[in-house]
Order: structure tokens, then C-alpha cells, then sequence
């Protein structure tokens, strides 16, 4: 319990073994501007002009491998419930959290954990702590889940069903841009698990000599993200880091590695960091959905 960064971080320096090697620094470019490239896709116009939404998609995820949606169907106030769920969680006295914290990844609970799960074994510790937990299928998911806050399990229920249908819209959307088989990217064993991952970076010392995630690619089919109104998440392009800038109850989404496998290099998986702030707090909340353990993956385009 005592590696949970927000257990002992208040009011100290930073120690040594979170500062990261020159060349894996963010330095200046930890206040990059946000990014207003980062394209933005209002999903209810897919009514009436169905194929511009579905090349906008594809263009983004052809350059950025990343976009934002708006209207997409998930309700402002389910958003901000579960975000204050999240928030709650992470602010949890250490004795609350000690059910959760495990140094072990499981497939079927939910795990918190600070930086990574080879903690021991790294030489320099991400600022952050992390909840795991499955959240598809659901009934099967949801006993496993945290007891408290009291409310967790029935708010981010709720939020994991709506998202999940969300995500089944974005890939029906993708897999018609593509001209594969109606249902193909929906198709049990391709997306038919999905992973809830809250991430909270508390207020850091020196965001410049550290990070809160390092630059990586996610391994699976497709991320749908609530940033929450803290800007932490930068994309890798063209060289050089941009910043997301996060919008009122949008969703960011990016694409995993095994889409871009599946689309044959047609669509991106980029790669992505996330930095930390001196005076705020930042909470985001990622769903990754993901083929069943026993998928075989193979080009469809």
C-alpha cells in the first residue's frame, strides 16, 4: 500500500526513482499547447450524411490514429457521475484501499496498483496509480468489482454498457469504411472482452522529469477515453508531441495495434504519453476492448 502515489505523495519532493533518463524526460514539453488537429467527429450527423462520418473516421485514424467524438449518445450526466465515481475511488482513505491493491494482474478482479505491475522490478516508477478491472461481460464482471465507493457498481454499470455500445457504433462505422462484412469488427471473439483502466496522476512536484505513462501503443482492438477536464494526454506526430485537449463529455478514441494488424497497415496505432501536473490532479478513465484470449488475428484488408 505504501507504493500507491497518492498515499505519500502530498506536500514531498520528488524522490529519485521517479525521475526518468534525459532523453525520456517530457522537459518543456510538458506544457505543449493543446492541439486543435487532434480531429473532433460529431457522431450524430452519422443520421443523415452517414458516409462523410464514416471518411472522417477513417482519415483520422489513417493520420492520428486518434479522434475526439461528441454526441455520441452517452448522457452528459452519466459521464460526469462516473467520473466523480472514479474520483472518489482514487481519494479513498489507504485503509479502503487496501482491498483493491495487488501487485498481481487477475482476469477476472479488480487489481489497484501504482506505476505498473513490474513495480519491483523497474528502475524508474510512473506517477500514477491505476484501477483494472474487467467490465464485459458484465453480470459476470461486476460481482468482482469494488465495493466502494457504494455506488461504484451500479454508476459505472451503467457507463460500461453505454460505452461498449458506443464502441460497437465506432467499429460498425470502421469496418463498413474499410468494406468488410457488416458485424465484422463486432464479432464475439475480435471484441467481446473489455477492460475498464482509471488512471489517477496526482499532483506532481516536477512534471518535467517525470511521467505519468511512458510513450506506448495500446495492444488492443480499439481505447475509448474520458479524459475528465485535466489536460495530460499527448499523441506522438510527426515528430513532435501534441496535446488532447479534453472537451466537455467527449470521448477521445484510439486505435490498437490489432486493428491496425487487421486493416494491413490501412489504420494507425500511435504511439501516446501522458504527463503530470503541479497543482492539479488528473483522472482519466480508458475502456479498451479486446479479442477473446483464444482469438486468431489475420489480415481482413
Amino acid at each position: 500500500m505504501d507504493k500507491l502515489v497518492s498515499i505519500w505523495s502530498k506536500d514531498q519532493s520528488l524522490p529519485e526513482n521517479y525521475i526518468f533518463p534525459p532523453e525520456n524526460r517530457p522537459g518543456k514539453f510538458v506544457d505543449v499547447p493543446p492541439s486543435d488537429t487532434i480531429p473532433v467527429i460529431d457522431l450524430s450527423k452519422t443520421v443523415d450524411n452517414r458516409t462523410d462520418t464514416i471518411q472522417q473516421i477513417l482519415q483520422a485514424s489513417k493520420e492520428f490514429g486518434f479522434f475526439q467524438v461528441i454526441n455520441h449518445g452517452v448522457s452528459e450526466k452519466l459521464i460526469n457521475d462516473n467520473m466523480s465515481m472514479f474520483e472518489e475511488l482514487h481519494g479513498m482513505s489507504a485503509e479502503d484501499k487496501a482491498s483493491l491493491f495487488s501487485e498481481y494482474e487477475s482476469k477476472s478482479c479488480s487489481w489497484l496498483f501504482s506505476s505498473a505491475l513490474i513495480y519491483d522490478s523497474e528502475e524508474i516508477h510512473c506517477w500514477r496509480d491505476n484501477l483494472k478491472h474487467p467490465c464485459y461481460p458484465l453480470q459476470e464482471s461486476m460481482q468482482h468489482w469494488p465495493q466502494k465507493p457504494t455506488r461504484y457498481r451500479e454508476v459505472v454499470g451503467k457507463y460500461s454498457v453505454e460505452v461498449n455500445k458506443l464502441g460497437s457504433v465506432i467499429l460498425e462505422l470502421i469496418c463498413e469504411g474499410l468494406g468488410l462484412e457488416s458485424g465484422y469488427l463486432g464479432d464475439y471473439k475480435l471484441s467481446g472482452s473489455a477492460l475498464m483502466s482509471v488512471n489517477h496522476y496526482p499532483p506532481c512536484p516536477d512534471p518535467s522529469l517525470t511521467l505519468g505513462l511512458l510513450k506506448h501503443c495500446d495492444p488492443n482492438l480499439i481505447t475509448i477515453l474520458l479524459q475528465g477536464d485535466v489536460s495530460g494526454l499527448q499523441v506522438f506526430k510527426d515528430g513532435q508531441w501534441i496535446a488532447v485537449h479534453p472537451l466537455p463529455s467527449a470521448f477521445v478514441v484510439n486505435l490498437g495495434l490489432v486493428l491496425q494488424i487487421i486493416s494491413n497497415d490501412k489504420l494507425r496505432s500511435v504511439e501516446h504519453r501522458a504527463v503530470t501536473n503541479s497543482k492539479k490532479a488528473r483522472t482519466s478513465a480508458a475502456i479498451f476492448i479486446t479479442p477473446t484470449s483464444d482469438s486468431i488475428l489475420e489480415l481482413a484488408c
